[in-house]
């Protein structure tokens, strides 16, 4: 009776202690992991850094509880299964944000394309209005150079577009915006000050 006792004790101690052991939560590890890399591939890191370091961030701390409670004797992952399923949303969220970001570049650079290509073309109509002088000359070839230079910056920036690097040909055309509106700049006063 006392052995039964005990036995009976011993049993219920070994059913507590592996109870209270949960186990790892590797599928909701894995699927956290894998909408990350989605997220990732389709661009999230570099159209929306923020939001990306955010759930990558969140998503580190998370594995560090897990590797915390590992080291425990009574492992609950309770609270960490909760948490991996919310970041697994975000990553998911994050990717459709990033296909939403692209397009709003994609369109944004498309535009910028416009405008630039009207400047350079008031640019050239310009550059053959203006002061031919033994001064002018040597600016305006200067100026053609730079034309040169802007327009192949343009046929760049439309490759990019084509290849779907959205936010470095931004970056390109708004660079060649800027310059050639200040060539445009420079024509206009030059012809102003011909005409006084």
């Amino acid at each position: 009776m006392k052995n039964k006792l005990i036995l009976g004790l011993v049993a219920i101690m070994f059913v507590t202690v592996f109870a209270s052991c949960d186990k790892v939560p590797q599928a909701e590890i894995d699927a956290a992991n894998a909408a990350l890399v989605e997220a990732q591939a389709a661009g999230a890191e570099m159209y929306i850094p923020q939001d990306y370091l955010l759930v990558k961030d969140s998503l580190n701390a998370i594995l560090e509880k897990v590797e915390v409670q590992k080291s425990k004797f009574f492992k609950k992952f309770g609270e960490c299964k909760e948490q991996l399923v919310g970041v697994t949303a975000l990553a998911t969220d994050l990717k459709a944000k990033t296909e939403v970001r692209k397009e709003e570049v994609k369109k944004e650079l498309e535009v910028a394309l416009e405008e630039v290509k009207v400047v350079m073309e008031e640019n050239n109509k310009l550059l053959t209005k203006a002061p031919k002088g033994k001064e002018g000359k040597a600016a305006l070839e200067q100026i053609k150079a730079e034309l040169v230079v802007l327009e192949t910056s343009i046929v760049e920036a439309s490759n990019m577009l084509a290849s779907g690097d959205f936010l470095a040909g931004l970056d390109k055309v708004k660079a060649t915006k800027e310059k050639a509106a200040s060539i445009n700049e420079e024509l206009k006063a030059a012809i102003a000050k011909v005409r006084r």
